[in-house]
């Protein structure tokens, strides 16, 4: 859905979550925030077309539910964890950089 791929790359992290009470969503929030990385995080619950990009999410994931759902330079890097094996390997930081998210 064009949206979802419009809304993936305005920001070097974008984050899809149910709510922000979402406790799979809050660890991946909480994550980037502790890395210094202010993601954008779009709540589907509070979009008029958050059922559409609900699905198109879970159509590109190959699961249900589809969030928290996070993209790092416009690429969709998966859930939760995805994103925590990725930061456990060390290999979260390096892409962070290379998508302009951290500079340090």
């Amino acid at each position: 859905m064009e949206r979802v791929t419009r809304l993936s790359s305005e920001k070097a992290v974008v984050i899809f979550t149910p709510t922000n009470d979402c406790p799979m969503s809050h660890t991946v929030t909480t994550l980037f925030s502790g890395l210094g990385v202010g993601a954008a995080v779009h709540e589907l619950n509070k979009d008029p077309r958050g059922r559409d990009m609900e699905r198109d999410l879970a159509r590109r994931l190959g699961r249900n539910p589809p969030v928290p759902a996070v993209f790092i330079g416009g690429k969709l890097v998966g859930s939760t964890d995805r994103v925590m094996s990725l930061h456990l390997g060390g290999k979260l930081v390096p892409m962070l950089k290379a998508a302009g998210a951290m500079w340090l």
